[in-house]
């Protein structure tokens, strides 16, 4: 079972965290429009090796999406409402050169960034992204985008464990996270259970961690058949691109910890559109989750 510290607190206290969000929806940390950019594979489609990156697959569940053109006032009173709930962004080699510093200073507190693919494919700009991140005080961590169709979980697991999903506890760096989207490739859901599993168990062999579970809604229903074996062992970071005061979590999870709720955000420092993303709790709870700690 995942530590205590990964739980949202209001969780802990018996409330969702989509509750507390809704409470305070009018606090929401909003978005900027920004470029186009890739747009999402039909859902189902394969993605072609190397081109697999957060959101890719999740054109059903942003039928609801709505820009949200509300911005964060910088000067207002801390600590109060969403605005105490770190907000954060999630990239690849599709956002090209960032500067980390603005990123760092437009209010951004954490990120994910693409590391691994398969067992073959490295992000080129992920070493440089990962260390620029560090630099800028940003907390950030790595993620593995699943293909179930080329190599067991095992496989993969090691493979990113070892180019880029390792974990120290640094006081910056936050678990792996385990990207898994698009279609079923070809498995049932036992068969897809299996599979992830073995990527969890041997990733926190390797790490000690465990792993972050990124999907959506409609994926993990499907394709996990809305399984529940995982909703004791890793945090889950939902995508639902909409502009409701809380998303649609799996069948399975009791609550989210992470939500991507746009793929269409806006960040100073980086060109064109970034998906932006919440974290549950405050600033305290991200950084236990990044160091462990209860």
């Amino acid at each position: 079972m995942f530590p205590q510290s990964l739980i949202p607190a209001s969780a802990r206290r018996g409330l969702t965290a989509a509750g507390v969000l809704g409470a305070t929806a009018a606090l929401t940390l909003g978005l900027l429009s920004g470029t186009a950019s890739p747009a999402p594979l039909p859902s189902g489609a394969a993605v072609p090796l190397g081109k697999g990156y957060m959101g890719v697959g999740y054109v059903s569940d942003a039928k609801d999406f709505q820009p949200d053109t509300r911005q964060l006032a910088l000067d207002s009173a801390p600590e109060t409402g969403l605005l105490a709930n770190p907000v954060g962004v999630d990239i690849s080699v599709w956002q090209g050169s960032i500067n980390w510093k603005s990123v760092r200073g437009a209010g951004i507190e954490f990120a994910w960034m693409k590391a691994t693919e398969g067992t073959s494919y490295k992000d080129p700009t992920f070493s440089t992204n990962y260390l620029g991140a560090y630099n800028a005080g940003v907390i950030r961590g790595a993620y593995h985008f699943a293909r179930p169709d080329v190599s067991g979980g095992a496989a993969q697991a090691n493979f990113f464990a070892s180019n880029g999903g390792a974990w120290s506890r640094d006081n910056l760096t936050l678990p792996g996270v385990l990207d898994i989207e698009g279609s079923c490739y070809g498995k049932t859901p036992a068969a897809m259970q299996s599979w992830i599993l073995d990527f969890y168990t041997t990733y926190k062999a390797r790490t000690g961690r465990d792993v972050v579970i990124y999907t959506s809604p409609s994926w993990w229903n499907s394709c996990t058949g809305g399984w529940t074996g995982m909703s004791a062992r890793s945090p889950l970071w939902v995508a639902h691109w909409t502009s409701a005061a809380s998303p649609s979590i799996p069948q399975g999870f009791p609550f989210w910890t992470v939500w991507q709720y746009t793929s269409t955000g806006a960040v100073s420092g980086v060109s064109g559109n970034v998906d932006r993303d919440r974290f549950s709790a405050d600033r305290s709870r991200l950084l236990a989750l990044a160091n462990n700690t209860p």
